[in-house]
């Protein structure tokens, strides 16, 4: 298939260094704010890499679920691969696109594991069904039929059909730690307008990188 022909132009917006936060976090923030009065699909996903110890990239879709000045923060199964990747090379990187405004921002860092007191506050507001699960998939393992997986969740419905479902020891929350944002802003004939953040002793060096 030939997709030489398929192409975009974008026009929407520009981005100069004098509109810029000093603070990156402050940037994402307006970024992100402004994704959502775009309603630009699900403007808290995003591509999570990972490096396997043989130097093999990975890459998968996850969903932000809040941030600070500390850094990014999602949850998975302690068991899954890219837990696994993450144990054994901490450094990740993170892609958020947002095709309405012609926009990505990516990030890069070092990850952590959040408190198992952190890890437990989101899991308790998370809906029911989505606990259950967390209890029935050991993510990342491979599995005979979907039916056994939607057997084991009946199962799981039974156990803890009485009260509230509690944190699987084998699942919470990651922190991602950041010392370098890129903000790319798509612009016409391909001179896209890019900023990256590097993080320094004396704070966050600003600086435009071509297209």
């Amino acid at each position: 298939m030939d997709l030489s022909a398929l192409r975009e132009e974008y026009t929407k917006h520009g981005l100069q260094e004098a509109e810029l936060h000093d603070s990156p976090i402050r940037q994402f923030e307006h970024w992100f704010e402004q994704a959502l009065q775009a309603e630009a699909g699900t403007p808290n996903a995003m591509i999570l890499a990972t490096v396997a110890e043989d130097g093999q990239p990975s890459q998968r879709t996850v969903l932000l679920k809040y941030f600070d000045e500390q850094g990014f923060v999602f949850f998975t199964n302690y068991g899954s691969r890219k837990a696994r990747e993450m144990a054994g090379n901490p450094k990740v990187s993170l892609l958020f696109f947002w095709n309405e405004l012609e926009r990505q921002a990516i990030i890069s860092g070092r990850v952590e594991k959040v408190s198992t007191a952190e890890s437990t506050r989101y899991f308790l507001s998370r809906p029911h069904g989505s606990q259950l699960g967390a209890w029935v998939s050991e993510q990342s393992s491979p599995i005979s039929s979907r039916s056994m997986l939607l057997a084991k969740f009946e199962e799981m419905k039974q156990k803890f059909r009485k009260g509230e479902v509690p944190l699987p020891s084998f699942w919470g929350g990651y922190r991602v730690k950041p010392h370098r944002f890129e903000f790319w802003q798509g612009r016409p004939n391909r001179l896209h307008d890019r900023f990256q953040y590097e993080k320094t002793a004396d704070g966050w060096q600003v600086e435009r990188l071509a297209p």
